[in-house]
């Protein structure tokens, strides 16, 4: 019985969270309390002890340091400078956008698509670039960089490997899924983007114009969908490509970032307490620029990923984790367990939370794998690239400012499209993974 009611809170949690606008983290605490001390029997101030507080330092440092990156003009240097590069050509601009994102995703930005999709989608209708092409290449770049070491994706997914008992690799966590959504967008530009590399003859025009620091025109865009914050773009207009000069803040936010990225790499620095430390003194270097920086902190964010993992506590607490896992080894071929749990991942995530479905499916997934007859690392990578690679959906954030922004006369046929290539994501994405990752490290 118990088992029973601890999963049906769980589909409960997932239900209420995709049909109303409750932050799903919320949902995810009371059933925590009510499952497992009303249900289970557990006491409470173990249920409180469950709270992941390395987790919550990382989810809010991470977005704090990008914040200040965002409020500083350091993010409008890197948009600007990139763009300058290509000089107009236009298959140079789907592969740029698709780079650019794919870095600041990289930084930290967990709305790197969204900060970009206002300035990308105008780009298109103004170099005819078809918009579904243009739209899913920020996508795709954002999410192939999402498990960078330092990203609230990175640091939640191998934080989940450490204290599964395995050993993470972070460089390969990050890697694989890049170059799977870069296959992805390859074959996506083959279809709709070979008429790109015939030049039109304004192709050669340098996007130049007035400054775009920080007087440029703000942009705000919806926060819909199942993303983990919302963001305001300051990012200039596709055809007012600035100088934003460098100064002192931005040159110590710059280094504060790569510091921050060579040291949870190269020397296993924790990434929570380095960007909450860096963060620190970049607001110290100029207390009064930035005021309140704290309220652009992605608060949902933390609240969503603390409440699952708390959630997912209480069930391993009282046993329906390991209850789920033997289920699965029940199903006669861990190949065929581990090809529906990645199935299962994508069509969850592609109309609910990305890292909320991770938070549950890689608990779940933990007694099939210590079994040892999957390989670890391989079913938890093609995991995590099957849970995010969805959210080019018009449901999650990405998908939706990406339809939301577009040049387009006929909005609805453009959604339409966007869903159309969404379900054939869901259809191949878990399939390619399990062929590419699952089955090789398995044999």
């Amino acid at each position: 019985m118990v088992y029973a009611i601890s999963i049906l809170a769980l589909v409960l949690i997932f239900t209420i969270a995709t049909k109303v606008p409750i932050n799903m983290g919320i949902l995810a605490f009371a059933g925590a309390f009510l499952v497992g001390g009303w249900v289970s029997g557990i006491p409470i101030d173990d249920i409180v002890d469950a709270f992941p507080g390395d987790i919550f330092l990382i989810v809010a440092g991470i977005t704090l340091l990008f914040a200040i990156a965002k409020a500083n003009g350091t993010i409008n240097i890197i948009v600007e400078s990139a763009l300058r590069l290509v000089h107009g050509r236009r298959w140079a601009l789907v592969w740029m956008m698709f780079l650019l994102s794919g870095a600041l995703m990289a930084l930290g930005s967990p709305m790197a698509a969204g900060m970009l999709a206002p300035i990308a989608m105008r780009l298109a209708g103004k170099k005819k670039i078809n918009p579904l092409l243009m739209g899913m290449a920020i996508n795709h770049g954002a999410l192939g960089c999402a498990f960078s070491p330092i990203t609230i994706y990175g640091a939640f997914v191998n934080g989940l490997i450490k204290s599964a008992g395995y050993e993470a690799n972070p460089l390969l966590l990050f890697i694989v899924p890049f170059a799977l959504n870069t296959l992805f967008l390859a074959v996506l530009f083959a279809i709709y983007g070979r008429d790109l590399l015939h030049e039109l003859p304004e192709d050669r025009d340098e996007i130049t114009g007035a400054g775009a620091g920080a007087g440029a025109p703000t942009r705000p865009h919806p926060s819909p969908g199942s993303g983990t914050a919302s963001a305001t773009a300051v990012l200039p207009d596709v055809d007012v490509i600035g100088r934003t000069p460098f100064n002192r803040e931005r040159v110590a936010t710059l280094i504060g970032i790569l510091l921050l990225a060579v040291g949870s790499v190269a020397f296993n620095v924790d990434v929570g307490v380095s960007s909450i430390c860096i963060s620190t003194v970049l607001l110290l270097m100029a207390p009064k620029k930035m005021p309140r920086i704290e309220d652009k902190v992605a608060w949902p964010a933390v609240v969503l990923v603390c409440g699952m993992l708390t959630y997912m506590t209480v069930l391993k607490q009282n046993g329906t984790l390991d209850f789920l896992g033997d289920a699965a080894t029940h199903l006669g071929s861990p190949l065929a367990a581990a090809l529906i749990l990645l199935y299962a991942a994508a069509i969850i995530s592609a109309v609910g939370s990305s890292i909320g479905t991770l938070g549950i499916a890689l608990p779940l997934a933990a007694p099939m794998l210590a079994a040892g007859e999957l390989g670890a690392l391989g079913f938890i990578i093609a995991l995590a690239f099957a849970s995010t690679v969805v959210d080019v959906s018009p449901f999650a954030t990405n998908g939706s400012i990406v339809v939301a922004e577009a040049d387009v006369e006929d909005r609805q046929r453009f959604q339409r499209s966007v869903l159309a290539y969404c379900g054939l994501v869901v259809l191949l994405a878990p399939l390619v993974a399990w062929a590419l990752i699952v089955v090789p490290t398995s044999l």
